[in-house]
Formats: C-alpha cells, structure tokens, sequence
C-alpha cells in the first residue's frame, strides 16, 4: 500500500461535525438569498405599479380650493350678505423649517411683507392655532400683487409661505339684521360629530348662528381641489396636474323688507334701550323685519382672530349668568322675554268667551278697582270707567274688566283655566318655531307650576327633593291664589312673553284662527338666479275663534288706536291707514315699566301685524306706540305718520 505523500492533492476527511455546520450556514444562506429574491420580486414585479404610483404621489400635492358660500338676500334682491375675494399672507405651520435660526430667519424675511416683527408672527401662530388648529396662520389679509410675485419668485426662501385667494363674508348693510343672519366659522371638533358635517374636515367654515346655521347645507359649497407637482423639498414647480373646480352655494332669498327692518331697527335704536321688534304676515309667518338692540357687528367674525374681549363683548360672560343674557347677542324679539302688560287682554277675551263667562254683549261697571280676598286690585291711576262691554273695556284698557274675567276663569290646580289654554293654544309659553332657532320659551304660570316650586321650596323631601328650578326661584315664595290669575288676565305676575310670540298670537286673533310659523327664510335660488326651492312651512295649527268673538276683539283694538279716548289716540289718531293696536305698560320689578305696542294693519283687511317691546320704556304709547308708528309708515307705504305727544289721560288709562 502507498502512503499519500507531500503532493497528494486529497487532504485528511473534514470532520463530520464540521461538515454539518458547513451545510447548516449554505442552506441559511440559501433560504436568506431564495427571501431576498422573493422580496425584490414582489416589490419588482408583483407591487410595482403600487409604489410606483406612491413616488408618483410624492411629486404630487393636494391643495383645497375654498367654495365661496351662496348670497343672502332680501325679498327684493338685495343683497345682506355677500362674499368678496381677499388674498391672504398665510403660514403652513406643518412647511416650516424645523431648525430654529433658519425659522427666525424665515420670520424676519416674512415680517418685512407683512409690517409685523417675529415675536408678533409667533404670537399668531400660538393664538391662530390655539383657534383654528387646522387653517393656516393668516398674517396679513389683502396684500398687494407685488408680494404675491415676490414670494412665488422667491418660494425657496418663503418655505411654508404663500399667499391665498380666500372667500370672505362681506355686510353691505353693515349690521343690519344681525341676529337674524348669524355669522360664519371654522367647524369645531365637536361639530364634526354631528352627522349633518360628515362631509367635512377640520378647516371648513360653516354657519354659526341664525340663517347661515339653519340654511347652512344650502349655502356651504362643495370645495374644489388643485393638483400640482413640488420637488423634493415640497416646493411647487409650476406644474398644475388637474383642477376640480369648486361649486358654489346656493342664495338665500329671505321674506325680510330692507327698508321695514332699518325702519324698525332705527325705531327702537332712537330711546338708547334695550329692546326688540317683529313685523310679520299674519296670514302666512313671512317676517318682513325683526330686530334687537343692542346689537352688533357681524362682520368681526370675518376676521382671522376673534379675541376672547370680543366674544365676552358680543356674548357677554359664560361666568355671568345676568351678563350674558343682557349681552348684545341675545335676540330680544324671540329671546327676550318679558310680562307684557295689557297687550294680554285680547288673549283674556278669547278665553272668556270661550269659557262661556263673557259675551261680546256683557257690560261691567268699572268702578276704579275690584276687591278679591281682601286684596285691592285697581285701574292705572284709579280711574274709574264707569259701564263697560269688551269692545270698549279694550278701547279705554279697563283692568278692573279683565280683572274679573281673571277671577272667573281661575283654576287652583293642575295647567289653570280657559286663559292659560288660550295663551298656549295662540303660542304662548313655548317656542314659536321659528326657522333660525334661538328662541325662549316663556312661561304661561300655571297652578301645578307654582304649587310644585313652593312645596320643593318648603319641603326638600318632597317631590323633586332639594333641586329646585332657579328659572322658578319668584314662584317658590307662596301657593298659586286667586291673585295669580287675575295679574295673568292683564299680562303681569309670572307671564313672560317676547314680542314674537304676541305676534303670532295676535296674527292668529286677526286672521281668524291660524297659528303661523314664523320664518325668515323665503327661496331658495342657485348661482344662476334659478328658484329650485320655495320655503312656505305649514301653520302649526288651527283654532276655533268665533267671528263674532274675532270682530268684537279686533273693533275694540280699532278703537283704542283710531277712537278719541283710546290709548294710543294720541299716536294714531287721524293715521291714514286705518289699524287696530293696544299698548301695554308692565311692571317688572326691580326695572322700570315695560312698553308694549302691538298693532295689525290694515284693519279691515288684516295683512300685518307688528310687536314692539322696549325695556324700562315707561308707558306704551311713550316708546312702542311710537316705534310701532314708524315701522307701519314703511310697511304701509305712509309717507308722514302723525306721531302726536303723550297726554296725561294715555298715561293714567295705560
């Protein structure tokens, strides 16, 4: 046998174990090269065009073209809110350098353009974002053409700059109907939970208050979108992909009068009080005016930045309960309520006749005052108006007549009698439904009411334990009494009513038992001026008022207008429409006297009722008769009304 020498090519055997971790390593090498090949396979050929797409996308940016909103207009087409383009110096918080010096810088370089130094632009960012977390921060609303060139010229050393064409509400009337219309802003977090939003995103404006709230899916457009191409750095090359173009809103044609809501805007701005005015259709709810003073600008919330100043100025302050419902905001017309005095005494009528305790014919001497269980209850000034039927106890304002009527109608337990029915059943004691919403309730006081408060009052085990209602807290002092619904019969006590709500009431007694709905909203027009929608709610219902019942009450309310002795005399005597009116005069303790004026004209042929409230006004025919005078001057066509002085004698029958 030969032994293998020194050139022997085969060396001695590799060890098994040896071997065994060889082929172990070549296969994990294997199986982690067959891996390798499949990912760059799928990624190669199967996932391709997928993430081909998405590099694509890289190059490709998405920005929204804002929708301009729909016009709202008056009955004849002019215009109470439009839109107007503005161009807006505007920062992308999410574009900025993220190095600190290269920011500072970038702040400096853009506080030139916008006259403000860095420590302002930072300011705005935190304010602007704090406000609107997702819209860019404005810095300055219309630039000059000249910074919009240079900054596209320059866009490398402006990263996160631009400046944009925007949308923005324009009051050609100034605040003319400023409660009514509302005011427009950036949708809340909150508000994209509401499925009437679910097809927006953080950033889109919609309606806040008023029309543009309730109108709001209206005249919101549908935002376009632009396409463009940027570089590696973000940067738009110039380069437009595809444009949707954004759709604008529809117009809003409103059923108000331009002139009758400055007419009675001014009427009731004149006394420097507060207080609120509807004039309105009675046949069909169509508000032709409505309006409340104070009131305020609407146009500051088209503005980038509204100060928490300004939202506790309009407002008032949410710690401060009596502060924000004496706030400018606040409607008075529907939100302000109020006893009204003797402008009840037509719902009074309604329900006496119907209760079978009055005829049109019944005469009672009015002899000053009345007594019920010991108490005295008397005229205005003690006046005594010696024998009177309704027709002429509405003519002179005879409470001791419709103190009576209170007392006979009076009911100790339970929802109360006929006056409380008729009060609820014309309106009273609950929203009237009006479209724009924000209205008060009011309260028509009941036995049940009064009698439950003052037990949980008196009782905090009873019924309800120790929550009592504090809108209750003047009903928790003593048991409903006889006394309660004789003060309800003339419109005081615990009534309390807007001047919306006796509108409809007194609309109902005129048009012979329909109670509208009130709406401001008339048409709805697309971009071209095309009606597509008529607005034309039905009445919320239909009561039962005798003809009889119905010209007796309304020749009553003639007569305190037009008729010598009559309480607004002085003020429409000799008017050359004829109408049908009555004053009231509230108190409301610890303010002044409330004054009422409601009036339904024209008189023999009822198209148009008006409400007019003025608080601590004094006596009706001091501020609402006149008030009232002047807005009827506008819806009648009168050119020069007789606007005549007080006398002594209104003010004592009154």
């Amino acid at each position: 046998m030969m032994m293998p020498g020194r050139g022997d090519w085969r060396g001695p055997p590799i060890p098994a174990q040896l071997a065994f971790r060889v082929t172990v390593l070549g296969g994990v090498a294997l199986v982690m090269f067959a891996v390798i090949f499949l990912r760059l396979w799928y990624l190669e050929v199967l996932s391709g065009d997928k993430y081909l797409a998405q590099a694509q996308n890289n190059q490709v940016r998405e920005f929204t073209v804002q929708a301009p909103r729909g016009e709202i207009l008056d009955r004849q087409g002019r215009p109470l809110v439009q839109n107007r383009t503005a161009l807006e110096l505007q920062l992308k918080t999410t574009e900025l350098p993220h190095s600190r010096e290269r920011r500072a810088r970038l702040f400096e370089r853009v506080g030139e353009l916008a006259g403000m130094s860095p420590k302002q632009i930072r300011r705005q960012i935190r304010v602007q974002t704090k406000e609107l977390p997702a819209s860019p921060v404005t810095l300055k609303r219309d630039v000059a053409f000249d910074t919009v060139y240079y900054i596209r010229e320059n866009q490398r050393r402006f990263p996160g700059v631009s400046v944009e064409r925007v949308y923005v509400r324009r009051y050609p009337q100034d605040s003319l109907a400023a409660h009514l219309l509302g005011y427009v802003r950036e949708i809340s977090p909150d508000e994209l939970e509401d499925p009437r939003y679910e097809s927006l995103e953080q950033g889109d404006f919609v309606g806040k208050q008023g029309v543009e709230y309730t109108y709001d899916s209206l005249l919101r457009g549908v935002n376009g979108a632009s396409r463009v191409q940027v570089d590696a750095s973000g940067t738009p090359t110039g380069r437009s992909l595809d444009v949707r173009e954004p759709r604008t809103g529809n117009d809003l044609v409103l059923s108000i009068d331009t002139a009758v809501q400055e007419a009675g805007e001014s009427a009731i701005g004149r006394f420097g009080l507060p207080g609120g005015f509807v004039a309105m259709n009675v046949n069909t709810g169509e508000l032709l005016g409505m309006g409340s003073t104070p009131t305020y600008d609407p146009s500051v919330f088209a503005q980038p930045v509204v100060t928490p100043a300004t939202y506790e100025q309009i407002f008032g302050d949410p710690k401060d309960p009596l502060s924000t419902l004496a706030a400018p905001a606040v409607n008075r017309a529907s939100q302000g309520v109020y006893p009204t005095g003797s402008t009840f005494k037509p719902i009074t009528a309604v329900a006496a006749l119907d209760a079978g305790n009055l005829t049109p014919a019944r005469t009672i001497v009015d002899g000053g005052s009345v007594e019920y269980g010991g108490v005295q209850f008397s005229n205005a000034g003690d006046v005594a108006h010696g024998s009177v039927d309704l027709q002429r106890a509405l003519q002179v304002s005879s409470d001791v007549f419709f103190y009576i009527m209170g007392a006979e109608t009076n009911v100790q337990e339970g929802d109360g009698g006929a006056i409380q029915e008729w009060a609820r059943a014309l309106g009273l004691g609950a929203p009237t439904g009006l479209d724009v919403g924000g209205e008060g309730t009011g309260r028509v006081p009941t036995p049940e009411e009064r009698n439950e408060a003052f037990q949980q009052n008196t009782d905090p085990d009873g019924p309800g334990g120790e929550e009592v209602d504090v809108a209750k807290g003047e009903l928790t002092d003593r048991p409903w009494s006889i006394g309660d619904n004789i003060n309800l019969a003339v419109g005081q006590g615990d009534l309390q009513a807007d001047p919306l709500q006796m509108a409809v009431a007194y609309a109902a007694i005129a048009n012979g038992g329909t109670v509208v709905r009130p709406h401001v909203g008339l048409r709805i027009e697309d971009p071209q001026g095309r009606a597509i929608q008529e607005i034309d709610p039905a009445p919320r219902r239909e009561v039962e008022i005798d003809p009889i019942w119905q010209q007796t009450i309304m020749a009553g309310l003639h007569d305190a207008a037009m008729a010598p002795g009559g309480t607004s005399y002085p003020i429409f005597g000799g008017y050359p429409v004829e109408i049908a009116g009555k004053t009231g005069t509230a108190e409301r303790p610890p303010y002044g006297d409330q004054s009422w004026y409601v009036a339904v004209a024209p008189y023999d042929d009822p198209k148009y009722v008006v409400a007019v409230t003025v608080e601590e006004g004094g006596f009706g025919a001091d501020a609402a008769a006149p008030a009232t005078l002047e807005i009827l001057n506008q819806l009648l066509g009168v050119n020069e009304g007789k606007i005549g002085d007080v006398s002594a004698e209104v003010a004592v029958v009154e």
